[in-house]
């Protein structure tokens, strides 16, 4: 049996530096989604979405990023999952991504808003039909007797909305307003470049050197 404390790996793909980081987080998550999409990385878009309960309790999953821009990163989901009710009763949350390949690791952390229901339905309306069916089917977090549930919700929903069925209420998206990045670039020795920036008054973002 393999030891997973003889597991270890040398990080030598590349650097970051003060010097070639840009000074706004947001240009430099940019920069390194689309080299992460270049390198065909799997799931690119997948980033883990931490929340925390009203018993203190944090928990995790994986969640898709589909969309970011200057005011913050959008997902979506169902708003009665343990993530909407978590997130409900306290708005702030923590996001990473980990692309193993490049060695790098972003983690972003914010306060959580909904999205418009304007944008909500845009995104919905351009999901595949399955999804938009599966998005009515679940009842996510929920506890199910059995995979047949779910296969006979989708088929009750399939036949009551044919081709066209609405945004559920209890669906939307979610976007989160960065007020704390950090990005970690592997390096051999275990001394990683680890750059943080933070968010001062009118938007100037502080960007400073954290040792790994």
């Amino acid at each position: 049996m393999t030891s997973l404390a003889d597991l270890r790996k040398s990080y030598e793909r590349a650097e970051l530096n003060e010097d070639a980081s840009h000074a706004n987080p947001l240009e430099q998550f940019n920069q390194w989604m689309n080299e992460a999409i270049a390198a065909e990385v799997p799931e690119p878009n997948a980033m883990t979405l931490a929340t925390v309960g009203s018993d203190l309790r944090p928990s995790t999953r994986i969640v898709l990023i589909k969309g970011f821009d200057e005011k913050g990163i959008v997902w979506y989901t169902n708003f009665e999952s343990r993530k909407g009710k978590e997130l409900a009763g306290n708005p702030f949350a923590a996001l990473q991504f980990h692309w193993v390949e490049l060695e790098r690791v972003v983690r972003i952390e914010g306060i959580v808003e909904k999205v418009s229901d304007a944008q909500a339905d845009a995104y919905f309306h351009s999901r595949p039909l399955d999804s938009r069916i599966g998005a009515w089917a679940s009842p996510q977090s929920e506890v199910i007797s059995g995979r047949t549930v779910l296969v006979a919700n989708a088929a009750k929903f399939a036949a009551q909305f044919l081709l066209n069925p609405p945004r559920p209420p209890h669906w939307g998206g979610y976007r989160l307003q960065p007020d704390n990045w950090q990005f970690w670039q592997g390096r051999k020795s275990r001394l990683h470049d680890r750059l943080r920036y933070r968010q001062q008054a009118q938007g100037i973002w502080v960007r400073e050197r954290l040792a790994p």
